[in-house]
């Protein structure tokens, strides 16, 4: 009796480092998460603060982080301070569009890299993960002067193609399809199904997370994207929302700060909205297309 009752002392005594231990990675776990969520979101509570605000209010010091008079002023002076019905316009077209190109390319070489045979099939997924190394600057000065060759500068067919296919898509969309039940899709086969079956109705409604995953990620990188966009057109009618927002900042000399955070939320709040949609999505998507090698 007195052995047994010597062994849980000891196991209690044994035991309470143990818990200090895990209650001290969970404190700093939570203490890195809130500095996390703190530096990406100060700066987007800025953005929607600053957008109420009047001029004066925003060059005060101290700042102040609630608005002491709001104010809707500042929206309609950024929507006609520059032509964001049009901007609306070419970023729809160009990101619905290079995003369905994407998809689709990415969706039909991820399925050919995971289920079918052909020669130099792993050096053709070799080159694939070479290309996911290879910073975009790089690729614009080629891209530009093949779309120059072809007459496509200031064209919607400009801005699209060259990012018609990434690396990463197809990356995430053949993890993903590796990790699908091999079991089913060999039933379709025997059942008569060809490939262009099987993608359309076994692989896509079961990748369905991890496609729609890609697709969101493909959307946010171009409906943000500034650089090429800004090089391929020379025209104001074929400027996209984020080189808007710039030429809005530029154009006010002491810059308006407040006229500026609001025509940055006409850029924020489509893709929030999309992202609210399709978030349950997202970590599903993601964790599938780690599943497998």
């Amino acid at each position: 009796m007195a052995l047994s009752e010597e062994i849980v002392v000891t196991q209690t005594v044994e035991s309470v480092p143990a818990g200090r231990r895990i209650r001290g990675w969970r404190i700093a776990g939570y203490g890195a998460m809130f500095l996390a969520v703190l530096i990406i979101g100060l700066p987007v509570y800025w953005t929607l603060t600053a957008a109420f605000k009047e001029t004066r209010e925003i060059y005060n010091i101290p700042v102040t982080w609630v608005p002491a008079n709001p104010t809707f002023e500042n929206f309609p002076e950024a929507w006609q301070a520059a032509p964001f019905a049009r901007y609306y316009l070419n970023s729809f077209i160009t990101t619905f569009f290079g995003m369905l190109a994407e998809v689709v390319l990415a969706v039909t070489s991820a399925y050919a890299l995971a289920f079918l045979k052909f020669p130099r099939k792993d050096l053709i997924f070799l080159l694939l993960l070479a290309a996911l190394m290879i910073p975009v600057e790089i690729t614009i000065i080629p891209n530009y002067l093949t779309i120059a060759r072809l007459g496509w500068i200031n064209t919607y067919q400009g801005i699209i193609i060259p990012g018609a296919a990434i690396a990463y898509g197809t990356f995430l969309l053949r993890q993903a399809f590796l990790g699908l039940p091999y079991e089913v899709i060999e039933a379709a086969r025997v059942d008569g199904a060809g490939h262009l079956r099987i993608l359309r109705s076994v692989v896509i409604p079961m990748a369905q997370p991890a496609i729609i995953t890609m697709a969101l990620l493909s959307l946010v990188a171009k409906w943000n994207d500034f650089l090429w966009p800004l090089i391929v057109t020379n025209t104001s009618d074929m400027r996209t929302l984020p080189i808007g927002i710039y030429w809005l900042r530029n154009s006010e000399g002491l810059t308006d700060w407040g006229v500026v955070m609001a025509g940055a939320l006409f850029l924020i709040i489509p893709v929030m909205v999309v992202f609210l949609w399709v978030q349950r999505f997202i970590v599903e998507g993601i964790a599938a297309g780690a599943v497998k090698g």
